[in-house]
């Protein structure tokens, strides 16, 4: 079974150490795996929720695309995408929105966080908190629930938003399945070794708190940065702690077992802590000075970003809009189309329940797809240049005959005077895809009187 795996960084600010460790290497290790389907995204909708500086917000959108490429991501096997290019999130967040129990929200760890500082301050619990804040977790339940995602690379700070996510994607399933389940639950994935690495303070490396050590920035910088760690007052000689000690937990982050432990012994055994701090400093630089100038270049060549993230959506919105117009034909938003095909009795039309629904796409074109009695797809169409020209061929199959129909590995084709004119889904194996033949061939054969 391929697992789909999705996370998604904010972009408020410059990516630092601990969203390389924490959620970008392994994210990309991931991918590489042949039983991972990852789907990867800059969260600049969340990064409205934080920021009112539209140039921050820009900037760092750039610079997160960088980092994921120049880390080493593949975007041939990933689907790598910003959020804000993807209009069926936000029209899916307002359906979970109109699901989601109010209750759940008034526990959420930012909003309680928000409302307790206001009282401690003497303010209103409500001041200065906006909607954005509040609906959060909806939002971020939506980037999880769209593309289905079994697993979510999260820090502990975050789970309780997958919990959510599992919570309002379940209401959904129980008040519109009508025993179908549109949304699988997904569970949270932490990496003990990195899920909370220590800034320069020994907090939780954060934007929030101005502790962070910037990735990519120059080794001068770097090692500035790294010469600022809050370490204790044991002087060189004196035997370090490296179980209190941030600066060997951000060192183990990046270090192979081996050098780990030296590095472990020698801080029992004495060592400095400005001998420490190099050795941090030579470890990172060693790992992090190739995809430095792979960074750098991109960030130079914004224009070929802009064509990789755009690919990168067209790819996801392949999965979105037919998911979205299922949830859509769920909660009752269906063509009228729709209606008068299935109130017209008295004529041939798809039957054992299954049913055709027509719909535009952006760019102009129509397309039908055939869906069960379930709900499930069992056809897509191609792209028709009008409405007339989907309908035409939709009526043609209602009325029944031979259909032609051809295997292609893990899906099928129709087939209509010569053209191709619809898809399958994908399906597991040869044999879901020749079960769905059959059932497609039963939804479509003619009434008998």
């Amino acid at each position: 079974m391929t697992t789909r795996i999705l996370t998604g960084i904010t972009t408020t600010g410059t990516p630092h150490l601990g969203n390389y460790a924490g959620a970008i290497r392994p994210a990309i290790v991931a991918s590489r795996q042949s039983d991972f389907d990852s789907f990867y995204f800059l969260a600049d909708y969340h990064a409205l929720i934080k920021c009112d500086d539209p140039l921050r917000i820009q900037r760092s959108r750039l610079e997160i695309a960088a980092t994921w490429l120049a880390a080493g991501l593949d975007v041939d096997r990933v689907t790598f995408y910003r959020q804000s290019d993807i209009p069926e999130i936000p029209e899916l967040t307002w359906l979970l929105t109109c699901v989601a129990a109010k209750g759940l929200l008034n526990r959420a760890h930012a909003y309680k966080a928000s409302v307790d500082k206001n009282v401690e301050g003497g303010e209103d619990p409500d001041a200065g908190i906006t909607m954005g804040l509040y609906s959060y977790p909806v939002l971020m339940a939506a980037d999880i629930l769209m593309f289905n995602a079994h697993q979510v690379p999260v820090g502990r700070d975050q789970i309780q938003h997958v919990e959510m996510a599992r919570d309002i994607g379940q209401r959904f399933n129980h008040l519109f399945g009508n025993g179908k389940e549109f949304f699988v639950m997904p569970e949270a994935l932490i990496e003990e070794s990195v899920a909370t690495l220590p800034g320069l303070d020994g907090r939780k490396m954060s934007k929030s708190y101005d502790n962070t050590i910037p990735l990519f920035s120059a080794a001068k910088d770097m090692k500035g940065a790294i010469s600022r760690i809050v370490t204790d007052s044991r002087a060189p000689g004196e035997a370090k702690d490296p179980d209190t000690s941030h600066l060997f937990t951000l060192y183990q982050a990046f270090s192979t077992a081996e050098q780990c432990a030296e590095f472990r012994s020698d801080l029992l055994q004495g060592l400095g802590w400005g001998e420490a701090k190099n050795r941090l400093f030579t470890l990172l630089d060693a790992q992090l000075s190739e995809p430095r100038e792979k960074y750098l270049g991109l960030i130079e060549r914004p224009a070929d970003l802009e064509d990789i993230l755009l690919a990168g959506a067209q790819k996801a919105r392949r999965v979105a809009t037919p998911f979205l117009e299922e949830l859509r034909e769920a909660v009752g938003l269906r063509s009228f189309r729709t209606v008068v095909q299935n109130a017209d009795t008295g004529k041939k039309k798809a039957t054992k329940g299954a049913r055709f629904v027509s719909f535009r796409e952006d760019d102009g074109s129509f397309r039908f797809r055939l869906l069960a009695a379930d709900g499930e797809q069992l056809l897509l169409s191609r792209n028709f240049a009008d409405g007339k020209a989907a309908g035409v061929v939709s009526k043609q199959l209602q009325q029944g005959g031979e259909l032609d129909l051809r295997s292609e590995d893990d899906r099928f084709t129709l087939w209509l005077n010569g053209a191709c004119v619809a898809d399958s889904p994908v399906f597991a194996d040869a044999a879901t895809r020749d079960s769905a033949i059959e059932t497609l061939k039963l939804a479509l054969a003619p009434q008998q009187d």
